[in-house]
Order: structure tokens, then C-alpha cells, then sequence
């Protein structure tokens, strides 16, 4: 296994220990790239540290959405059939980093086992962050009307 050095831009390094941080992920460096995975299979491809800030996440429910956003596409060797999407951003662009916790958070309970799942909280929504089922909100439910 061959190590990579940090990510350079801060946004690169917010959404690596982000996809790190779901239950049983590990990092892993094939072709150079960055890569998150879980019991052996990536959940997002965090790209090769060259400066700009970019990843590739599998988008089972929002995958026609975000290819509907102007730095989304589909992601190449076929994958973006499967769903896959990857979003590119440059040196001066801004990041929206919300979105795309909330596509990790997606990718990874599509890759995950679904045991792993079960033991998570509801998913991540845009706008609301957190991996970790101990500090995720649930959300309301709906009353019964009589």
C-alpha cells in the first residue's frame, strides 16, 4: 500500500476525514489515487492531491440531479452508468461542501454492507452533517390525525 501525501486544499482534506470517518472505512491509494473504501470496496474516489478539489461518488437517488449541476459529469471506465458521478472543482472555484458530504453519506450506504447501514442514523440531507449515529437528529415523525 502506498501512501499519498495530504491533500493540499483545506475543502480536500474536510471531505477526506469526513469519508473516514463511516463505520469500518480505511483509505487505500490504487492507481495513485486516493480512494475510501469499505470491506473492501470504494465508496469515493478522492482524486491525486494535484491542487484542484475533486471526487467520484456512486449516486444510486440523486445521480440524475447532480449530473444536472454545471461541475458534475458522469464518472469515466464506465462507471457512470453504474451511477457513479464525479465533481471537479478548480483553484478558484467554490466548494459546496454540504452537497457533497451528503453524496459521500449516499455512496457509502450504497457500497456498505447493509448491516453497517442498519447501525447508522438516517441519512445525511444537504445542509445537515454528521457521519456518526451519535450526533445525527432524527427527523420528526409525522403525528396520526384522529
Amino acid at each position: 500500500m502506498t501512501k499519498a501525501r495530504a491533500p493540499k486544499r483545506s475543502e480536500a482534506k474536510v471531505l477526506r476525514e469526513f469519508a473516514l470517518a463511516f463505520p469500518e472505512a480505511y483509505e487505500e491509494f490504487p492507481w495513485g489515487e486516493r480512494v475510501a473504501k469499505v470491506k473492501g470496496k470504494v465508496f469515493v474516489f478522492l482524486g491525486h492531491d494535484e491542487g484542484d478539489v475533486g471526487l467520484s461518488v456512486k449516486l444510486p437517488q440523486s445521480c440524475m440531479l447532480a449530473l444536472g449541476l454545471p461541475f458534475a459529469s458522469p464518472t469515466g471506465y464506465g462507471l457512470g452508468k453504474a451511477g457513479w458521478v464525479t465533481a471537479r472543482f478548480g483553484a478558484r472555484e467554490k466548494v459546496p461542501l454540504d452537497l457533497l458530504r451528503s453524496w459521500i453519506d449516499e455512496s457509502y450506504r450504497a457500497v456498505a454492507p447493509k448491516k453497517l447501514v442498519a447501525a447508522m442514523a438516517a441519512p445525511v440531507e444537504p445542509g445537515r452533517v454528521s457521519a456518526h449515529p451519535r450526533t445525527a437528529r432524527r427527523k420528526p415523525r409525522p403525528r396520526k390525525s384522529r
